[in-house]
């Protein structure tokens, strides 16, 4: 049996399964939700270990990527321009991605639906249970299944996500509601506001259909809080009608209450451009922001990639290049050791530092903040360095 399967079929699990069915294998890919995961998440920061990988999981790379910008701007309380910086990246979306890899992937190899439950595995191959009684069938079992991996939990329980003291208010506003002052000042551009103890960084992207012509476009925010873990934290996580949501909150679902309370802090903190981005946004949400550190990623047939296997604080901007990395290592001992569990342990013995190395510098760059937040001073980082480091490739070390 050669089977693979993968389960989660996010961005992650997707461009593992274009790149191991461009090899041959027969790849049947397991993803919880149904209908089409389009429109989840924001904007991505591109760097070119993922365009590589997009291109070997089949992708072509051409100008309706995404959005080019050649600078950053830190903006002051005021809206003036405190630093610039000339640095070209190409800012794509989470959706955009999304179609080019679920265009790439043959439909009847994409099974919905399917909730893991429980993994068996002996020396004939894995055996993957799902909440609604079926069974699929594989040589290996590839987890990309997300930070509260079902896979993980049943071979790493002790490996659980850490938070880190504060969340992250996303959102995407139109560029076509945006005053010309916003526009001319930073549209174009990746920004900056750096208010005390907080941190909000933007970029543009594409807008509905995936445009990226002018005036068609959206800016993408996300705007670092603290958020007091015992108290705070799971009062964000409450919807109005009073219900937890510990695990996670859905966009939809964040009171009102909170999301009028952010504006305000907006108006009070941020420069005058962020502010209006933030007050013309439809549904700002928010995501608590933690760290997740595996110790193993192969356990004989099964093997954790992608946020199943590590999670570095959105600072770095590498959760989808990291992915892209695991996708192209776990093909390239799949080429070298056949179907087998030698191919995962050599995979893990490519990928388990590079991830622990992406974890602890998305830390440093999260430590400018946290530092702030505990009065201390800024762990030796300016705010020059948190725009120069921010989100810019962390080469594998």
């Amino acid at each position: 049996m050669t089977t693979i399967l993968i389960a989660g079929g996010s961005l992650g699990g997707l461009l593992a399964a274009n790149m191991l069915l461009r090899d041959g294998h027969d790849v049947q890919l397991l993803e919880k939700a149904r209908g089409s995961l389009d429109g989840r998440g924001a904007g991505i920061v591109t760097h070119q270990a993922l365009l590589d990988g997009l291109k070997r999981a089949g992708v072509t790379i051409d100008d309706s990527l995404g959005v080019q910008v050649q600078s950053r701007v830190l903006l002051d309380r005021e809206g003036g321009s405190a630093l610039q910086l000339p640095l070209p990246q190409i800012l794509t979306s989470w959706s955009r991605l999304y179609n080019l890899l679920i265009e790439a992937f043959p439909a009847e190899r994409y099974h919905q639906g399917v909730s893991v439950s429980r993994v068996e595995q002996d020396a004939e191959g894995v055996r993957v249970h799902s909440d609604s009684g079926q069974v699929f069938e594989g040589a290996l079992l590839v987890a990309s299944d997300g930070i509260r991996s079902a896979v993980r939990n049943q071979y790493a329980p002790e490996i659980e996500p850490q938070y880190a003291g504060y969340i992250a208010w996303r959102g995407v506003c139109d560029e076509a509601v945006l005053s010309n002052h916003c526009l001319d000042s930073v549209f174009d551009q990746f920004g900056f506001c750096l208010p005390a103890g907080e941190q909000l960084i933007g970029y543009p992207v594409a807008g509905n259909n995936n445009s990226t012509t002018r005036g068609r476009r959206r800016y993408n925010f996300v705007w670092y809080r603290p958020a007091e873990e015992m108290l705070a934290l799971p009062a964000l996580l409450t919807d109005a009608d009073g219900v937890s949501h510990p695990l996670g909150i859905a966009p939809h679902k964040v009171s009102w209450r909170h999301v009028a309370d952010m504006r305000v802090a907006a108006r009070e903190l941020l420069a005058p451009q962020f502010a209006e981005m933030i007050e013309k946004t439809a549904q700002p949400f928010f995501q608590p922001i933690y760290d997740l550190v595996s110790q193993r990623l192969a356990f004989e047939r099964v093997g954790l990639m992608g946020d199943a296997a590590f999670v570095a604080r959105p600072h770095v901007g590498m959760g989808v290049t990291k992915a892209a990395e695991d996708a192209v290592a776990l093909s390239d001992c799949l080429r070298l050791h056949g179907v087998t569990p030698a191919a995962l342990q050599a995979y893990e013995a490519a990928r388990l530092l590079p991830g622990q190395a992406v974890i602890q510098h998305a830390r440093r760059l999260g430590a400018y903040m946290q530092s702030q937040i505990a009065g201390g001073a800024a762990a030796g980082r300016d705010a020059e360095q948190v725009v120069r480091q921010t989100a810019v490739y962390f080469p594998e070390q």
